[in-house]
């Protein structure tokens, strides 16, 4: 008579085994809110009122004649929320009671409901950055250009594009100090393979590990061009079509330069009026636990002058 073998023991064997850990998804780093300059000073109301002041202007004096006194010019920016969001999960008392994973479920929650908020927040940011120019328009500030297709081939970047942008910075008294240029993926690749880059670092042992191991480390690129630390980011906002100076973008997308000097110079304004917050409760009806993250904020772009943004083709990276 045969021993215990896998063909007359199938009631003792586990064909399915269910592992305790839960497969997590690979999440980007968030950076656009290290780039807003956060307004707190707003108590009540839904609309904050941010008056400014021109320059003063010179004119020639002529003795015996009567000074004429001028006003100074005056503008005002207004700013609202405009985002008021929420991300909810219920889970069913039947649910806890049967699954082996109902502790982890639960647990997820509150960190994946932030994350899904903070999510919305970076693309609204940024879109508001692209709402703040004219499309298809050259956006001229200070006789610079603000807006513009990448000089590279079929409409990618190129490395004139970025002292292009320090120049218009420039000409808009923009501080030239903790420049920053947040680039979609496809640009960081056609940046890391271009040749004439490849050729200036290797060279050098201190570069030795840009050409080993990538030249992007945490969304961050190891060195700076032209003065631009680079991030990358996979919120920008694409561009379906535009045609700027005659220069045409298709399947595009808006990369962003700008200076993040501290202070009145970032480019976004944004207040958050309430932060993501959370709140749960046990619905006798539903005999379900809910789980509820609310959060209300606005974003706008505060400074024209010191943003550029460079059109790229994200069909540059062969498929």
């Amino acid at each position: 008579m045969a021993g215990f073998n896998t063909s007359n023991t199938a009631n003792l064997l586990r064909t399915n085994i269910w592992s305790r850990q839960i497969k997590e998804l690979l999440l980007d780093e968030l950076n656009a809110m290290k780039f807003v300059r956060i307004i707190s000073d707003f108590p009540d109301g839904v609309t904050l009122n941010i008056p400014s002041l021109g320059e003063a202007e010179t004119a020639d004096f002529t003795e015996n004649q009567a000074i004429k006194y001028n006003a100074l010019d005056t503008g005002n920016f207004t700013f609202a929320f405009d985002n008021y969001k929420y991300s909810a999960n219920a889970i069913s008392e039947k649910f806890k009671r049967d699954s082996f994973y109902s502790a982890d479920v639960i647990a997820a929650f509150v960190p994946r409901q932030h994350r899904a908020l903070m999510e919305a927040v970076e693309a609204n940011i940024l879109a508001k950055g692209n709402a703040m120019q004219t499309a298809a328009s050259t956006n001229i500030i200070n006789t610079a250009d603000h807006r513009w297709v990448g000089s590279g081939l079929n409409s990618g970047i190129a490395f004139q594009d970025f002292a292009r942008a320090h120049y218009a910075l420039t000409r808009a008294n923009v501080p030239l100090t903790n420049l920053v240029a947040i680039v979609d993926p496809s640009v960081a690749y056609t940046l890391q393979t271009q040749a004439n880059l490849v050729s200036l670092l290797s060279p050098m042992p201190m570069w030795d590990s840009v050409i080993k191991d990538g030249a992007v480390t945490g969304f961050k690129f190891r060195y700076n061009i032209y003065g631009f630390d680079i991030y990358v980011s996979n919120y920008l906002p694409s561009v379906a079509s535009e045609t700027i100076s005659g220069n045409v973008v298709t399947n595009g997308v808006a990369n962003f330069f700008f200076s993040a000097a501290p202070g009145d110079t970032m480019p976004w304004v944004g207040a958050f009026r309430q932060m993501p917050t959370v709140y749960s409760e046990f619905n006798k009806d539903l005999q379900q636990e809910e789980y509820l993250t609310i959060a209300e904020w606005g974003f706008k772009g505060y400074r024209p002058e010191n943003f550029v943004s460079i059109l790229t083709n994200t069909s540059v990276v062969p498929t």
